[in-house]
């Protein structure tokens, strides 16, 4: 096979010359397309207001934060979002990218349910000269445009370090995964193993997934808790909001268990703080997503950009959870605002995660 155009770690500066054509999508659940149909106007400075249709795998806390980040690039730069969610459905997803490719937007970009999905909307996407961008998490695909990941390995032997650390080295914990087959569930889990590797009296009584959703690991938890009651030493988490969940099924249960997770969302770093989680991982969809929209609009402008960043998570523990709280949380708006600012200015350093956590 010829070498893609689309390869990874390049610098884009081709233009792509996608048509903007009329759009009237249909909404598939939740995060309906937002934006008028038949943008031709340009910016003040002369460049093209581009048209970006986005897919995300549900409206979870974190892409939700996410997409305020995205506006907020989307706002200061003359882009206009389309957005759909697939709600964790690889064939509404298929059926959204395909809508997306018929319009004609300048770029797509995919938060894919699924690694192994979206090869036909892939090919369709790049015959009609669209680049299509996955964030967040991977496509198994060579003919993408660009590719705006985190760093899930090391998220997850992050958390697990955390627990282990907390645990002596020795214990019994339980795992709540993502999604089964989503890059986010699969790279995490790799972490996971590998510091578990290195601790042999640390054993996993059950690991299984709640799809990255609060209400399925309350239930998940439950049934655990009922299996193996107090032999339970740790919960870790592949992400916050099953974390979150994970806690409210221990304060039913009048029990406390340590629980690690990912993502720093509002209410795990509140847990955080509170001491109900012993620590988390910074990724703040906000930034990172922004980031994935500010690649997605330079390879559409033919702008010079690194189509392959990567997101590296910051730990986030009682000693640093104030300041990722007001970024998050307190400060919201204000920090909203530099968004557009910052990630500029992330993408030029290329460390798409700093935000002034540790010293970043």
């Amino acid at each position: 096979m010829s070498q893609s155009p689309f390869s990874r770690r390049t610098l884009f500066t081709g233009a792509f010359g996608a048509g903007t054509l009329a759009l009237a999508l249909t909404a598939c659940g939740a995060g309906d397309p937002n934006a008028d149909s038949g943008s031709d106007s340009t910016a003040s400075g002369g460049a093209k207001k581009i048209r970006i249709g986005v897919s995300v795998y549900d409206m979870s806390s974190f892409i939700t934060a996410g997409k305020e980040g995205m506006q907020s690039y989307a706002d200061a730069n003359d882009i206009e979002l389309l957005w759909n969610s697939a709600s964790l459905d690889v064939n509404t997803q298929a059926s959204q990218v395909d809508q997306y490719v018929n319009a004609g937007v300048d770029a797509i970009i995919v938060v894919p349910v699924q690694a192994d999905s979206l090869e036909p909307q892939v090919t369709a996407a790049k015959t009609a000269g669209i680049p299509l961008i996955p964030v967040n998490a991977e496509l198994n695909s060579t003919d993408i445009a660009g590719n705006v990941q985190p760093d899930d390995v090391a998220a997850g032997a992050q958390e697990m370090q955390m627990m282990a650390d907390t645990l002596g080295g020795k214990g019994s914990i339980v795992i709540l995964q993502g999604p089964l087959g989503g890059s986010g569930e699969i790279n995490r889990g790799k972490g996971i193993d590998q510091v578990l590797a290195k601790y042999p009296d640390i054993k996993v009584l059950a690991k299984d997934t709640a799809n990255w959703k609060r209400d399925e690991a309350v239930n998940k938890v439950k049934n655990w808790l009922s299996a193996f009651g107090d032999q339970i030493n740790g919960i870790v988490s592949q992400n916050d909001d099953m974390g979150l969940g994970a806690l409210q099924a221990l304060k039913e249960s009048g029990k406390t268990i340590p629980i690690v997770g990912i993502d720093g969302i509002e209410d795990g770093l509140n847990a955080v703080k509170s001491g109900e989680f012993i620590g988390t991982s910074l990724q703040n969809g906000t930034v990172e997503l922004s980031a994935g929209l500010a690649v997605a609009a330079k390879i559409a402008r033919g702008e010079e950009v690194d189509t392959d960043p990567v997101y590296i998570m910051p730990a986030i523990t009682k000693d640093n959870v104030d300041i990722a709280i007001k970024h998050v949380v307190t400060d919201r708006e204000a920090f909203l605002a530099q968004i557009p600012e910052m990630t500029e200015e992330n993408l030029k350093t290329g460390d798409i995660a700093a935000e002034g956590i540790d010293g970043q």
